[in-house]
């Protein structure tokens, strides 16, 4: 009898555990959570019902819990993450029979090259001469002033069209390097000045 009772309980137990596994991916099926960028965005489809979301930290800490009533339409929740540093988080969604965990990454949006500093920098190779070197290009065509640092006055100008990195040197006869800056423009507008 005993045995018998130990059968009938296990199986009992085997069969909530199955029940539970179903409703989880009941759940899944309709819901999401995913990082675009420092946003999370959680999706609810209409059949969810009433739901509870929470996210957590990887230190268990809870940073936001909203409820959400009975939807008439499947609806994304943005979730605002700017003020917190990229990584992973999870996403729980709870709802009266089931529960579900998301994990979530959030990161930085890339900034686009264009909106990247010009990189240039400039360096004495002896008295009257400098070298500059230039980097980051997008598009050929770069203005190179080379400027009197006591009157902004322009000593040298030339454009140089290239679509690479380039490194050139200019020496000049009767000044030293510690007299001249180099104001530097390339062909989106960005520039950069260099003081020997």
């Amino acid at each position: 009898m005993k045995t018998l009772f130990t059968f009938a309980l296990a199986g009992l137990v085997s069969f909530a555990s199955l029940a539970n596994e179903k409703d989880n991916e009941d759940l899944m099926a309709l819901s999401d959570a995913k990082a675009n960028y420092k946003t999370v965005n959680v999706l609810l489809k209409e059949d969810v019902g009433q739901a509870k979301i929470a996210i957590y930290d990887m230190n268990g800490k809870r940073l936001y819990q909203n409820r959400i009533k009975d939807a008439d339409r499947d609806q994304v929740i943005p979730y605002n993450m700017e003020e917190l540093p990229c990584g992973e988080y999870q996403v729980q969604i709870t709802t009266d029979e089931e529960e579900v965990t998301y994990s979530v990454n959030t990161f930085n949006k890339p900034i686009p090259a264009a909106e990247l500093p010009l990189k240039a920098h400039g360096k004495e190779l002896d008295n009257n001469k400098v070298r500059l070197a230039v980097f980051g290009l997008l598009e050929p065509g770069v203005q190179v002033e080379i400027r009197y640092e006591d009157s902004d006055r322009i000593l040298h100008s030339e454009t140089i069209d290239t679509p690479n990195a380039f490194t050139k040197n200019f020496s000049f006869e009767g000044v030293e390097a510690e007299d001249i800056y180099f104001h530097v423009t390339d062909a989106l507008g960005r520039t950069k000045v260099i003081h020997i």
